[in-house]
């Protein structure tokens, strides 16, 4: 059976410029994303999006605009759903504390998730792992003139 797999996903960009990038490992695979994740039956897309960066990053944050919705067909990597990604820039209301990497997959003993900063002027696609992320870092480089 096939089913549609909603996803949400925020583009933090701090005062430096730069985005943040969350590292994973997860089904048996390692990837690179933006932070979020699915949505949740009766959920908003701005609350999940909230829900979604306080359970990963333990950070409040305010959605502030939609950057871009997938408009092409994705399959999922991990089962047989279609993925439909939203993609909206947001801003943290408090500093970040976590323990920030300079490199991708540098996790820390028994936790399988890692975030980095990565410098606007030096993003690039190949930065993330998946088709629609890569999509989302073109847009937002439009949007930044870089």
């Amino acid at each position: 059976m096939s089913y549609f797999n909603v996803r949400v996903y925020g583009l933090l960009i701090n005062t430096n410029n730069e985005v943040l990038i969350s590292d994973e490992q997860s089904g048996g695979r390692i990837f690179s994303k933006f932070p979020g994740g699915g949505l949740e039956l009766g959920e908003g897309l701005a609350d999940a999006l909230k829900r979604e960066f306080m359970e990963e990053c333990n950070a409040e944050i305010e959605v502030l605009a939609h950057l871009y919705t997938t408009d092409f067909y994705e399959q999922s990597s991990f089962n047989d759903s279609q993925i439909l990604s939203i993609y909206y820039l947001v801003r943290a209301i408090h500093p970040l504390a976590l323990n920030f990497k300079t490199e991708a997959f540098d996790f820390d003993e028994g936790v399988l998730q890692s975030f980095r900063w990565i410098a606007l002027d030096t993003l690039k696609e190949d930065d993330v792992t998946f088709k629609t992320d890569k999509k989302a870092i073109d847009l937002l480089l439009k949007q930044y003139d870089l």
